[in-house]
C-alpha cells in the first residue's frame, strides 16, 4: 500500500461515521478523536457461493492453471469499499462483496492490490493488474482504452453541508453551480464533466464555477466541513450513504446523471466473457440481490451484465 493509501486507509478510522465518497480515493478538520468509520453489516451472502464449471471454463487456460487474478482496488469510500475496522484490517463493501463472488464462481482467488482511483485504469494497460473497481463509470472516452463487464448502475449526483442554502433543488443544469465552488475526486467523471462544461456559466452570462480536485474522498468532506467549497460531487450511491450518517452533516441533492459501473479490463482483454456470466449467475441465483440488500444499493441493481455499453445519454 503507498503512502497515499495509507493516509486515506487512516482518515477512515479518524473521520466521523462516514466522512467519506466519491469515485477515487485525509483530511484534517473538527472530527471527534477516535471516531470510527461506519462499521460493516455482518451478513455474508458471499459465504454459499460456489464455483460453477460451465462458467470458468469461459477463462483462459493459463488463468485457470494459475488460479489467481490480480486485482486493482480503490477502497475508501462506503458503501462501495473501505476500511471499516481501520488499516491493516480486510476491506468490505459492495465492490469487495462482488468482486469476491464472481472469483468463487470462476473457482479463482483475487491477488487485492489497493491502489488509487486515478492509477488503476492505466496500470490496466501496462499489465500490472487483470481487473480493476472502483466504482469506474462507464464512459465514452474510457470505452476508447478500456473494457467493462457491468455489475451496477450508479452515477453522479450533488451534496451539500446540512443547513446550507446554497442549492435547495436537485441540479438538473449545471449552470445552476454557476458562481460556486465544487469538490470532486481526481481522475474521475465528476472533474471530467465539469471540466469539460466549464464554459457553460460564461455562455448564460454568469460567474463560472471554480472546480477543486482532491485525491483523497476525506479531504472533499473536509473542505465542504470548513467551507472551502460549496457543494461536493460524487457517486450516488456514495453521497446518499454519507448523507445518512448523522456525523457526516451532509444533504444528498440527488442524482443528475446516471452511468453503468463496471469491472474494467485492458482492451481486448479475454476475461471479460468470463466476467460477465458470473455476474449473470449471481444475478439468477440470488446472491447479487443479497449483495445489494445488504449495502443499501438495491435501487442500481441491473437486470443483466453487459460488455462495454454505450454511455447513458
Amino acid at each position: 500500500m503507498n503512502a497515499t493509501r495509507l493516509r486515506s486507509a487512516a482518515a477512515l478510522v479518524l473521520l466521523p461515521a462516514l466522512a467519506l465518497t466519491a469515485c477515487g480515493s485525509g483530511a484534517t478538520g473538527a472530527t471527534p478523536a477516535g471516531a470510527q468509520a461506519s462499521p460493516a453489516p455482518t451478513d455474508d451472502p458471499v459465504a454459499a457461493v460456489r464455483t460453477v464449471d460451465s462458467v470458468a471454463a469461459l477463462l483462459p487456460a493459463d488463468v485457470r492453471t494459475s488460479g489467481t487474478l490480480r486485482i486493482g482496488s480503490s477502497v475508501g469510500f462506503p458503501p462501495g469499499a473501505y476500511y471499516p475496522n481501520g488499516p491493516g484490517k480486510p476491506p468490505a463493501g459492495q465492490d469487495i462483496d462482488i468482486a469476491d463472488a464472481v472469483a468463487k464462481v470462476l473457482g479463482v482467488k483475487l491477488d487485492r492490490q489497493d491502489a488509487s482511483f486515478e492509477s488503476i485504469l492505466p496500470a490496466l494497460g501496462s499489465g500490472k493488474y487483470d481487473v480493476g473497481t472502483g466504482n469506474f463509470g462507464v464512459t465514452t472516452q474510457r470505452l476508447k482504452t478500456v473494457d467493462f463487464v457491468t455489475y451496477i448502475n450508479d452515477g453522479q449526483g450533488f451534496a451539500v453541508k446540512k443547513g446550507s442554502t446554497t442549492l435547495k433543488e436537485k441540479v438538473t443544469d449545471l449552470t445552476q453551480l454557476c458562481g460556486l465552488t465544487i469538490g470532486t475526486g481526481a481522475g474521475t467523471t465528476f472533474e471530467t464533466t465539469l471540466t469539460a462544461q466549464k464554459g457553460i456559466c460564461a455562455k448564460a452570462g454568469k460567474k463560472p464555477y471554480e472546480v477543486k480536485v482532491y485525491s483523497e474522498n476525506a479531504a472533499t468532506l473536509t473542505a465542504l466541513q470548513q467551507g472551502r467549497i460549496d457543494v461536493i460531487m460524487s457517486t450516488i450511491n456514495g453521497l446518499r450513504h454519507q448523507a445518512a450518517q448523522p456525523a457526516a452533516q451532509t444533504r444528498f441533492l440527488g442524482e443528475y446523471h446516471r452511468l453503468d459501473v463496471g469491472f474494467a479490463f485492458r482492451k481486448g482483454s479475454p476475461l471479460t466473457k468470463a466476467f460477465r456470466a458470473a455476474v449473470d449467475e449471481l444475478i439468477k441465483d440470488g446472491t447479487y440481490a443479497r449483495i445489494l440488500a445488504k449495502w443499501g444499493t438495491s435501487a442500481s441493481a441491473i437486470d443483466t451484465s453487459r460488455i462495454n455499453p454505450p454511455e447513458h445519454r
